[in-house]
């Protein structure tokens, strides 16, 4: 099977090197609202929309950069971890595959289409935030859910 569209296997094992330790950090950073001040830093903003100030266009803004850090890696790291090789690359595993990811999106947009319906104001804007990294969550516990039970069954026929 050539899947020229997936990252060679031996990054796999650096991805969940960097997701795990980011993703428990994010969480904690967001349930604590952690903001180191050495991270306080002049950044360039494509457009600022500030809750009691201006909206601005292009510029420099004093922001603590942290959030930006934890997303970019939980984001690089899931897609490396979901997107690549098993040690064996498959029609199978390509099927897992393809089967997980579109469960991912409906399960995601599911839980969107509830929170649209039932989740409102500030809160509604906290699943959003979340909601960019669900789809990838939801992929790769479901995929290594999947290859998990077809291990177990090829264990249990041996």
């Amino acid at each position: 099977m050539n899947a020229n569209y997936l990252f060679p296997h031996r990054y796999k094992k650096w991805g969940w090197m960097v997701l795990i330790p980011a993703a428990i950090l994010g969480f904690l950073t967001v349930l604590n609202d952690y903001s180191p001040a050495f991270l306080d830093l002049p950044v360039f903003a494509i457009a600022v929309d500030e809750i009691f100030g201006e909206r601005k266009y292009f510029g420099f803004i004093d922001n603590n950069i942290l959030n930006e850090i934890l997303g970019v890696l939980i984001i690089l790291s899931g897609l490396v971890v979901a997107f690549s090789k098993e040690k064996l690359e498959d029609e199978l595993i390509s099927s897992i595959r393809l089967k997980s990811l579109v469960w991912a999106t409906y399960v995601n947009y599911g839980v969107l289409l509830l929170a649209f319906i039932f989740v409102y104001d500030l809160s509604f804007l906290w699943i959003m935030i979340f909601n960019m990294f669900t789809i990838l969550a939801f992929f790769i516990i479901r995929f290594n859910w999947q290859l998990r039970k077809l291990h177990n069954t090829v264990s249990n026929e041996e």
